[in-house]
């Protein structure tokens, strides 16, 4: 009649955000311990110390010498990407995507990478974050911070003025960061027309390129959904949670995200050519019609039909729906309660139609762009330097 269970230990007071934030921890099942001797054992000897050498250099791409940035959060110090574009003496553009080069420091199945698998993820809460990786790494050592050598994976594409990619080459890389920007302060650069810094000419041809790279995707079908993004305003001293704000989306936002999708597809068409039995790639399975009936029903009454058949028809059904923008982003924010969940699965598992991407109308898809705090990445940037020779 009733449950047993057996008494382990307390955890603290209830309404105290200490002990709230542990049973929340415990309740997912997210490992918090702090990491273990073993897995520390495994970090470089030099600690904070370690330098870029001549021996790392090997098989590596010299790009120190290139305008490279970072565009972040602020606050943020596990930095796993950055970017460059330079005009070509042909008018065509050489863009790059610069990824941390964790598997350099992350070896197959020692104790630090089992670790990091069984974490899966960086945790982000309001006031900490559980790393999947030591600090050393991955604030330190992997975080392409400015104005020091970090090694990196790169994907170097050469693009035509509208957005047409020439080619792709992946290396792993050597870079030296010349700004690690907040999105307020790429804005800022982007926005001002007096700026012809290298660095701030780069970010404009990005975000030129960003722009059309984004039409292009959504005339194929991919889908702006909506979800509501809230940031914490943090006591200064206590580091208390005194106010909640919207995140305001910029140019900025949308660039990074734009070239870090490019590199996601261009890796996976990469692995997936290389090792088509045994590559890791992520899909977003089409959802069922069933799954838009409460919505549909919803709306429906306003005269509004969602058209869900293909993410291109769903996405120019969501485009007509209404012109009033608060009311149309509910209903995107509606429309994404209503898709599947995006999985990781192993090429060789199932038929190249169903690899298919639905939000992002993209045939082929992986993860490649967070190696720091995400563990997938970190399989993918294996098979990646498998795949060009690298090791």
């Amino acid at each position: 009649r009733y449950p047993s269970g057996h008494y382990v230990r307390t955890l603290g007071e209830v309404g105290d955000r200490a002990t709230e934030t542990e049973v929340l921890l415990l309740e997912h099942d997210v490992p918090f311990a702090p990491f273990s001797p073993q897995v520390l054992s495994f970090l470089p000897v030099e600690g904070d110390k370690w330098i870029v050498l001549d021996e790392h250099l090997a098989g590596r791409t010299d790009f120190r010498h290139l305008d490279v940035c970072s565009i972040d959060p602020p606050g943020c110090t596990d930095i796993d990407d950055a970017l460059h574009a330079r005009k070509l003496e042909n008018g065509n553009y050489e863009v790059g995507v610069h990824i941390a080069d964790v598997s350099h420091f992350v070896k197959p199945e020692n104790a630090m990478d089992l670790e990091a698998q069984r974490r899966g993820t960086t945790v982000y809460l309001v006031d900490k974050r559980i790393d999947m990786l030591p600090g050393l790494l991955g604030t330190n050592l992997c975080s392409l911070r400015s104005d020091i050598d970090r090694l990196s994976f790169s994907c170097i594409w050469e693009i035509t003025p509208d957005a047409d990619i020439i080619d792709c080459k992946y290396t792993k890389s050597v870079i030296r960061s010349k700004a690690s920007f907040t999105y307020d302060e790429a804005q800022a650069r982007l926005d001002d027309p007096t700026k012809k810094d290298p660095v701030s000419l780069g970010i404009k041809a990005l975000d030129a390129l960003a722009k059309k790279l984004r039409a292009k995707r959504i005339k194929n079908g991919a889908l702006t959904l909506a979800s509501p993004e809230v940031r914490f305003k943090m006591e200064t001293d206590s580091q208390d949670p005194v106010d909640v704000e919207m995140k305001e989306l910029k140019d900025t936002n949308a660039l990074v995200e734009e070239f870090m999708l490019l590199a996601n597809i261009f890796v996976a068409k990469k692995i997936h050519a290389s090792f088509g039995e045994s590559s890791m790639l992520r899909r977003h399975p089409k959802p069922p019609p069933s799954s838009f009936e409460g919505l549909q029903k919803a709306v429906g009454e306003l005269g509004i039909t969602i058209d869900a058949t293909s993410s291109k028809a769903l996405a120019d059904s969501l485009d007509k729906a209404v012109d009033d923008p608060y009311f149309n982003k509910l209903i995107r924010i509606m429309t994404t309660r209503c898709m599947m969940q995006a999985q990781y699965f192993c090429s060789g598992t199932l038929p190249e139609p169903e690899f298919w991407h639905y939000g992002l109308a993209t045939d082929i898809y992986t993860h490649f762009t967070s190696p720091i705090r995400r563990y997938a990445d970190l399989v993918v940037h294996r098979l990646l330097a498998a795949a060009i020779g690298y090791e």
